[in-house]
C-alpha cells in the first residue's frame, strides 16, 4: 500500500477524520473474531491505502485480498466483503461463495457496503440516470458540518452541483447540526462546480510538475506505477510503485511548479549536495554542527534521486519537437485564432492514426472553444475518424455529440467573451515567479478557477451575466441560523470577510462534481498562498481526472453500449 499522506499542515482537522475512518474499519475487524480474510474492490483498495497501513490490518487478524472474479484463494474460516455497491460485484462475490460451496469449504461470509447498500445490489437491477453519486456528495459535506459547523455560504454553479447543495440543505433541514454547541463555523464558505462547466480547462495540457505526471503515468491513490528501469534499477518487466504525497518533503516543494522549473530545482539541489560532498572531502576543518548538517541533508539524498529518475523519464516526452507542437495547437484554439491551421492539425494526426483519445482531445477543445464545428468540417472530420479507426467507433461519436463535447456549430461561440471578461489568456513570462494562476498552462487561466476567484470575493453577482453564457444553473444560498424551509436563493449574497473564524483566514471548500486536475489543484494552492487572498482552500472531488481519462473513460462506455 502507498506510503499514507501527512495531513498535519491541513487548514481543517482532517486527520481526525481520518483516525474515524481507521476506528469504524478496526471496529468491524474487531466484531469479527479470528482469522479472517478482509477481501475489497479494487478502487476501495487505493482509498483504503490512503487511511490505513496495511500492518495494522495485520494486527487484528486480517489479511487483504483485492475482489476479482476469480475463485477466492485463502485459508481463513472467515471472509469479510468491503465493496462499493455495484452489480458487477454482488455477481463476483456470489461466483466466489458458491465456488467455495462446490469445494465442501465452511466458511462464515460477512458483507459490509461502502458508503451504502443500494436497491439496485439487493433486486439485481440497474437503472441508467443514476443520481446517487449527487447525493453522496451533499452527505458528505453534511458530515463535514456535523464535525467542523455549518457552512453559511454556498454557492453552486451547473446541473449536478446545484441539485447538490439543495440536497445538502435539505439534509440540514432533516438532520440538523445543532449549531449552538458548535462556535463560529470552521469553513466558512462552500463552492461546488460541475466539471461540465469547465471541461476546456480539463481538455488542456498540465504543464505542472504533478500534472505531467499525472498525464503520462496517471498517479492513482498518491502513488504512480513504473517499470522498475525508470528508478534506476535492473529489473527487467517488474513494475515499482513511487508514493508521491506531502509525506515527500521534496515532492511536497516541487509538485505544483511549473516542469521547467522544477528540472532546474532538481539540478541546484544536486549540484549542491555534490558541492558539499567535495567540500567534506577536500578538508578536515569542519564542526561537529556543520558535518550534522551535511548528514542531514543527505537524508534527501533518495527523495532528490527519485524525482530526478521521475523528471528524466517526463522529459522524453516534453523534449520531443511534437509535444512543443501541441502546446502551441492548444493555446492557439484557446485563443480562437487560425482555424484552419487547428483544423488541418487535428486531421493529420487522425491520418498518421495517433491514440484516438489525443485526436478527439484537441478536436473537442476545437468544438468547445468555437460553440461546434461549422457542418463541412464536422462531417469531414467525422467520417475521416471511422475510416481511420473503424465504424465501431460510431457510437462513440454519437456520445460526444450527445454531450455536447463535438457536434456541429448552430451559434456563434461565446468564448471570446468569457477569456476577455475574466482574463483567460495572460502573457506569462516568468514561470519561476508567477503572479498569476495563468502559469499553471503558460498563459491559460483555468477557467474554474477564475469562477473560484469571483466566488470568494463577492458571491456570484459580479459575473451574473457571465455565468448565464456557462453550462448549467446557478445558485448563491446564505444559510442563516433558523435553517427553516423558506431559505432564499439569492443571485449573490454579497462580500465576505476574509478573517471570520477566530484569529485566522477564511476557510473555503471547493468540491468539483464530475472531476478536478491536478493543474486545478495546484492552482488553488498557489491562490492561497498569494499576498491579500486572506483565503485558503480546501479541495474535494468525485475523482482526480485529466482530459485523457474522461475521454477513456466515454470510449469505455460507448463500448459497452455497442454490446
Amino acid at each position: 500500500m502507498a506510503q499514507i499522506p501527512n495531513l498535519g499542515n491541513a487548514p481543517l482537522n482532517l486527520a481526525a477524520l481520518r483516525e474515524q475512518s481507521q476506528k469504524d474499519l478496526i471496529g468491524i475487524l474487531k466484531t469479527i473474531r479470528g482469522k479472517k480474510c478482509l477481501v475489497i474492490d479494487p478502487k476501495l483498495a487505493g482509498t483504503l491505502s490512503l487511511i490505513v497501513q496495511t500492518s495494522l490490518l495485520k494486527e487484528y487478524g486480517a489479511e487483504l485480498r483485492i475482489l476479482s472474479s476469480d475463485p477466492l484463494q485463502t485459508e481463513c474460516p472467515k471472509v469479510v466483503y468491503l465493496v462499493r455497491s455495484q452489480l458487477s460485484f454482488m455477481k463476483f462475490i456470489a461466483s466466489q461463495i458458491r465456488n467455495d460451496e462446490s469445494k465442501g469449504l465452511q466458511r462464515e461470509y460477512f458483507l459490509y457496503f461502502a458508503p451504502r447498500r443500494t436497491v439496485a445490489c439487493e433486486k439485481e437491477c440497474l437503472i441508467e440516470g443514476d443520481t446517487s453519486s449527487i447525493w453522496h456528495v451533499a452527505k458528505a459535506i453534511h458530515k463535514l458540518e456535523f464535525a467542523f459547523g455549518v457552512i453559511p455560504n454556498v454557492r453552486a454553479k451547473g446541473v449536478a452541483s446545484t441539485k447538490a447543495a439543495e440536497l445538502l440543505n435539505n439534509m440540514q433541514l432533516d438532520d440538523p447540526v445543532n449549531m449552538d454547541d458548535m462556535g463560529i463555523p470552521e469553513i466558512n464558505t462552500v463552492i461546488l462546480l460541475d466539471r461540465e462547466v469547465d471541461m476546456v480547462t480539463a481538455m488542456c495540457s498540465q504543464l505542472t510538475y504533478e500534472g505531467l505526471l499525472d498525464e503520462m503515468l496517471q498517479i492513482n491513490n498518491g502513488s504512480v506505477e513504473v517499470d522498475a528501469s525508470i528508478m534506476g534499477t535492473q529489473q527487467d518487466g517488474k513494475k515499482v510503485k513511487v508514493p508521491l504525497n506531502s509525506s515527500d518533503k521534496l515532492y511536497k516543494e516541487i509538485r505544483d511548479l511549473n516542469f521547467e522549473v522544477v528540472v532546474q530545482v532538481l539540478r541546484q539541489k544536486a549540484t549542491s549536495i555534490q558541492q558539499d560532498y567535495a567540500e567534506v572531502k577536500s578538508t578536515n576543518t569542519q564542526s561537529v554542527s556543520e558535518l550534522k548538517d551535511f548528514v542531514r541533508r543527505l537524508h534527501l539524498l533518495p527523495e532528490i534521486a527519485r524525482h530526478v529518475h521521475l523528471a528524466q523519464h517526463l522529459q522524453s516526452f516534453t523534449g520531443k519537437p511534437s509535444f512543443h507542437a501541441r502546446l502551441d495547437i492548444e493555446q492557439t484554439i484557446l485563443e480562437v485564432q487560425n482555424f484552419e491551421i487547428c483544423f488541418e492539425y487535428i486531421e493529420e494526426m487522425i491520418h498518421k492514426q495517433e491514440p484516438i483519445e489525443n485526436v478527439l482531445r484537441l478536436l473537442v477543445l476545437l468544438s468547445l472553444t468555437n460553440a461546434g464545428l461549422p457542418k463541412k468540417n464536422f462531417d469531414y472530420l467525422r467520417r475521416e475518424i471511422l475510416h481511420s479507426y473503424g465504424f465501431e467507433h460510431m457510437h462513440l461519436l454519437y456520445n460526444l455529440e450527445k454531450a455536447g463535447l463535438f457536434k456541429r456549430q448552430e451559434s456563434r461561440s461565446n468564448w471570446v467573451g468569457i477569456t476577455r471578461a475574466l482574463q483567460l489568456i495572460v502573457d506569462v513570462h516568468d514561470t519561476a515567479n508567477p503572479s498569476d494562476v495563468s502559469y499553471i498552462f503558460s498563459g491559460y487561466a483555468p477557467l474554474s478557477i477564475r469562477l473560484v476567484q469571483h466566488a470568494v470575493r463577492s458571491g456570484w453577482r459580479s459575473v451574473e451575466e457571465l455565468l448565464k453564457l456557462l453550462p448549467g444553473p446557478h445558485l448563491d444560498l446564505k444559510r442563516g441560523g433558523s435553517f427553516d424551509s423558506s431559505l432564499e436563493v439569492q443571485p449573490g449574497s454579497g462580500a465576505q470577510q476574509s478573517i471570520d473564524r477566530v484569529g485566522r483566514r477564511s476557510l473555503v471548500l471547493v468540491v468539483f462534481i464530475g472531476g478536478v486536475t491536478f493543474a486545478e489543484i495546484a492552482a488553488l494552492r498557489f491562490l492561497s498562498a498569494q499576498e491579500g487572498m486572506g483565503h485558503d482552500f480546501l479541495v474535494a472531488t468525485t475523482k482526480v481526472v485529466n482530459g485523457n481519462t474522461i475521454l477513456r473513460a466515454i470510449i469505455a462506455n460507448s463500448k459497452e453500449g455497442m454490446m
